[in-house]
Formats: C-alpha cells, sequence, structure tokens
C-alpha cells in the first residue's frame, strides 16, 4: 500500500487501447540509486554525503540510454 506522500506517474504505452505502465519518481529513483552506491560501500559511515549527489548525476544518463533501448 502507498502513503500519501509517494506518487508516481503514468505514462501511455506505445499502442493505443492498451493500460498505461507506471514508472518510478525521479526522486525515488535517485533514492534507489544512492541505496545501491552505499551498499556496495558496506555502508560504510563518511559516504553518506557522496552517493547521493552522485546517483543525482548518473540518473539522466541512465533515463537516456533506457528510452533509446526502448
Amino acid at each position: 500500500m502507498r502513503s500519501k506522500n509517494q506518487s508516481t506517474t503514468t505514462l501511455p504505452m506505445r499502442s493505443a487501447g492498451e493500460q498505461t505502465l507506471p514508472q518510478t519518481s525521479l526522486w525515488q529513483r535517485v533514492g534507489l540509486m544512492a541505496y545501491s552506491k552505499a551498499e556496495t560501500l558496506g555502508f560504510r559511515p563518511g559516504h553518506e554525503f557522496e552517493v547521493w549527489p552522485e546517483a543525482q548525476c548518473e540518473l539522466p544518463a541512465l533515463i537516456v540510454e533506457e528510452k533509446l533501448a526502448a
């Protein structure tokens, strides 16, 4: 169940008449990427302020790659 603060957007599928696909918000995707980076670093103290900005910088390129692959 989703809380009131969680939001998702939907994008229409390519063919008409089909259902829309939910897409995770950018904020959530940055959070997931940052978590993954922190996990890779073993959640060691001192990296908290590195992983979030790195994820924010890397996400646009990932989104472009996903769109080109589709």
